[in-house]
């Protein structure tokens, strides 16, 4: 069963294309994570949000990923992250397309 991570985040910047040049390492590092499968990565100008939503082949290494980013975006000076886990329900993830894969 695969696992979903939603994370999100108060942030006053960079967005759009600054946001792609200033963190296109740390999104490659990414998909080296243990148990990663795929990343789709949020951004909101209006509220200064930023995130994304995970997808791995275990809990396990969902939860270890969100340890692991909390700690390094303090290292950037981001607190309050936001990261829950939640298992899929393949059956109707199939139903309504959801890449799950």
């Amino acid at each position: 069963m695969a696992y979903l991570l939603q994370v999100d985040f108060k942030m006053d910047g960079p967005f759009g294309d600054e946001m792609t040049e200033a963190f296109s390492d740390l999104a490659q590092s990414i998909n080296e994570e243990e148990g990663f499968i795929w990343k789709i990565c949020t951004e909101n100008v209006e509220t200064k949000e930023a995130g994304g939503i995970y997808l791995f082949q275990t809990k396990e290494a969902a939860e270890n990923y969100i340890k692991m980013h909390t700690e390094r975006l303090a290292g950037f000076g981001i607190t309050g992250v936001n990261g829950k886990v939640f298992a899929i329900n393949e059956k109707l993830s199939e139903i309504t397309k959801g890449p799950i894969q």
